[in-house]
């Protein structure tokens, strides 16, 4: 009986996963911004050091040599559903100082995948477990073969799959040079005032909106070239009467959009914008963005996956919201240490791999670059792959790759809440919001969507055995102080700092407004950060953090929600540095860029200052920084 119900249900899924009439798609949410920072990729560098860092999300059976038998022993993921320990990544992001040339990291703000279950004759399967992806091209340094247009079918042309997205207060103020070519700077989609390839040469200044990279993945898997066969294994459907059919033989798997999210913003005021140049490179060295790339090693619970394909359309609520998940969500943080032993955040005087600045002005090497604008193109771009362009979808994505690397459009909000790919839609792209919950903020068709996240950048520390001294270990030693919500200044570690009055906030949900305080990498307030709660107001992170048992709520950066009963590392901020619009109530503010708006039962907060004190140890200077 039990055999006739399952073999049942089965036929009934084979049904409702074949000939799709119309896309369905969940975004996989994640519990924290990243499970390591490392220079690691297991899929291209397997059992050693990759040549660049990269930001890992995922299961926690991830390292250096993983393999697809590897990520189910995974102890944690921090994917939100449970029963995906897969991995991805994608190359972390670095700031040139145009005074210093130090290298300072870029906090990754969030990143979303997309899974797409596109219209379609196939049958959509779910990924084998260990399946292996790479999508884009590390050494590119020249534009794409079509221009800045996009395309995902290759039976229209050049395949672009990779792009950034940056949105802007006035969006009809190019993000892009106008009639760039992209060999001394990045080209804007001419159909999509937000989008673009290689880095825009403005702030990406939209409301809390930071830079964004967008990256497509190939959808037609070839079991002939088998799991690990990354440079010959997937291609791109091709269109058949509106529907995205893959060769006969290949197996349909879910079409992966990757967005991830930069602190750019934190960087505001320290560039010279609108002059052809920028200051982010790719931790593979490369300031033209052209080499933006992904990778993907399926960890997925097979029978899970298929049930999610065939039943769930939840969108941008994300995929934990999904119907019947066999085994629940992931609520828990989820971190490993890094597989390498060295320094890749913070400031840096060289990028980790000893990777040279390439492209643009740049040339094939490191250099002091000059203006780029109006440069004779045949000095500035360095040698990139001669592969010619795949116009076949059975021609595996990796030689596109090389050839016609950015980008396609990341998906924009269709009337349908569906989001769209189409490189026909003139409609600006629309970025999910960056608030945990993926929910997204409307806008008119004329104006890019305006996500709101905090910033601050996250700082991934290694913990240290239990016991053990390691080199450059923190140890901490905490005075408490108390301040309240009137005072204006800089508070101590010796006293409480003065009750003079000075623009508090109004009371909200019965908590009183204890001041403006800066926030830290570490989180000034720790014992709940970002509760899902969608779109953000004082109003709500102050019912949630009450609702969780705290005795105090902060609000960051017009989209962010903290909570605690202390602030830790912290201090009083002028009032006028929490000068954020909440994205759910325009009549008030929300914190600023590594600032709180703090509200407590009584109007006070203790604070923790903290004094660091670090063993001596003689390899101490090879390592600072390093925890």
């Amino acid at each position: 009986m039990k055999f006739n119900t399952a073999a049942a249900l089965a036929s009934l899924l084979g049904v409702a996963a074949a000939a799709k009439d119309k896309r369905t798609f969940a975004v996989l949410h994640f519990t924290n911004k990243q499970l390591t920072v490392a220079r690691a990729d297991p899929i291209v560098t397997p059992g050693k050091p990759s040549t660049h860092v990269h930001h890992i999300l995922g299961g926690s059976g991830f390292s250096l040599s993983s393999t697809g038998a590897d990520l189910p022993k995974s102890n944690c993921s921090t994917a939100k559903v449970k029963g995906d320990n897969s991995n991805y990544w994608f190359p972390s992001l670095y700031f040139k100082d145009p005074k210093s040339s130090n290298l300072e990291s870029v906090e990754l703000f969030y990143a979303n995948v997309y899974y797409f279950f596109e219209p379609t004759n196939d049958d959509i399967k779910a990924f084998p477990m260990g399946l292996q992806m790479l999508i884009g091209d590390p050494s590119l340094r020249t534009p794409p073969a079509a221009g800045a247009t996009s395309n995902l079918d290759p039976s229209k042309g050049p395949v672009q799959p990779i792009k950034w997205t940056c949105p802007r207060k006035d969006l009809d103020k190019p993000g892009w040079p106008l009639n760039s070519k992209g060999l001394t700077s990045g080209m804007q989609d001419p159909q999509n005032k937000g989008e673009g390839v290689g880095f825009p040469d403005v702030a990406c200044d939209g409301y809390a909106s930071p830079l964004r990279a967008d990256v497509h993945f190939p959808s037609c898997y070839n079991p002939q070239a088998g799991l690990t066969d990354y440079k010959n294994n997937m291609a791109w459907p091709q269109d058949n009467k509106g529907k995205a059919d893959c060769p006969k033989g290949w197996i349909h798997v879910p079409h992966l959009f990757f967005e991830a999210y930069w602190n750019t913003p934190a960087f505001s005021g320290r560039w010279e914008q609108g002059k052809g140049q920028q200051p982010f490179v790719l931790a593979n060295g490369d300031v033209t963005g052209y080499s933006l790339h992904a990778d993907f090693m399926s960890g997925w619970d097979e029978p899970l996956l298929q049930h999610i394909i065939d039943t769930c359309d939840a969108g941008t609520t994300g995929m934990e919201n999904c119907a019947g998940l066999f085994y629940g969500q992931n609520k828990d943080e989820c971190t490993i240490q890094s597989p390498v032993d060295e320094k890749v955040t913070g400031i840096l005087t060289a990028l980790p791999g000893s990777n040279s600045l390439t492209g643009w002005s740049y040339g094939a090497g490191d250099k002091s670059p000059q203006p780029s604008q109006g440069q004779s193109s045949s000095a500035a771009p360095a040698p990139s792959s001669s592969a010619p362009p795949q116009s076949s979808a059975s021609a595996p994505a990796s030689s596109v790759r090389a050839s016609s690397a950015p980008a396609s459009s990341a998906p924009a909000s269709s009337a349908s809440g569906v989001p769209s790919s189409s490189a026909s839609s003139g409609v600006s792209t629309k970025p999910a919001s960056p608030s945990q919950s993926g929910s997204p903020v409307q806008s008119s068709a004329s104006s890019q969507t305006q996500s709101s996240n905090g910033p601050s950048p996250t700082l991934p520390t290694a913990p240290a055995s239990s016991g053990e001294c390691k080199p450059g270990t923190v140890h901490t030693v905490y005075k408490t102080v108390t301040v309240t919500g009137t005072a204006i200044g800089t508070a101590t570690a010796t006293a409480p700092v003065s009750t003079s009055t000075g623009g508090a906030g109004n009371p909200v949900g019965g908590f009183k407004y204890a001041g403006c305080f800066k926030d830290t990498a570490s989180r000034a307030l720790n014992g709940k950060v970002r509760p899902n709660i969608g779109r953000m107001s004082n109003e709500k992170c102050v019912a949630e953090c009450k609702k969780l048992g705290f005795s105090a709520a902060g609000t960051e950066y017009g989209g962010q929600c903290y909570c605690g009963n202390e602030l830790v590392g912290s201090e009083r901020l002028d009032n006028s540095a929490c000068n954020i619009t909440c994205e759910d109530n325009a009549t008030s503010q929300c914190g600023g860029s590594w600032a709180l708006s703090v509200y407590s039962e009584t109007g006070e907060v203790n604070m923790k200052n903290a004094q660091r004190r670090r063993h001596a140890h003689d390899h101490l200077k090879r390592h600072s920084g390093r925890f």
